[in-house]
């Protein structure tokens, strides 16, 4: 954290009320509601024009996550074990990214996702 600041502008209820329906979709294996509850996340930032590149990710398949202008956001690797997700590891410290290229003000992105989020619902 920086500065004491939170690490999302979020409102309790919603995120509680959001990581209960993933944890639902999850222990149900509801695969439909989680596909809704993912690309929740990843469309709005597709919408600002943020790119989802397909990446070896410390020998692991992933994908680096680019801002409009090519800079990276962050970078999300899996750990696969017999046939499934183990782990999705991400990484978003900017001195762990820079050998990926020039790296993106994290939480300018994420604000302006958020506000993308915001205008669609």
């Amino acid at each position: 954290m920086d500065a004491g600041r939170a690490r999302f502008e979020a409102d309790r209820r919603e995120c509680d009320e959001l990581a209960g329906r993933l944890f639902d979709a999850l222990r149900e294996g509801d695969v439909a509601g989680l596909r809704e509850l993912l690309a929740a996340f990843v469309e709005p930032f597709v919408r600002i024009g943020g790119v989802v590149e397909p990446h070896q990710v410390n020998g692991q398949p992933g994908v680096i996550l680019r801002h409009r202008d090519a800079r990276v956001v962050s970078a999300l690797a899996l750990d696969i074990l017999d046939g499934r997700i183990q782990t999705i590891r991400a990484v978003i410290n900017p001195d762990r990214l820079r050998h990926l290229g020039p790296v993106a003000d994290t939480w300018a992105v994420v604000r302006e996702t958020g506000q993308a989020r915001r205008l669609r619902y």
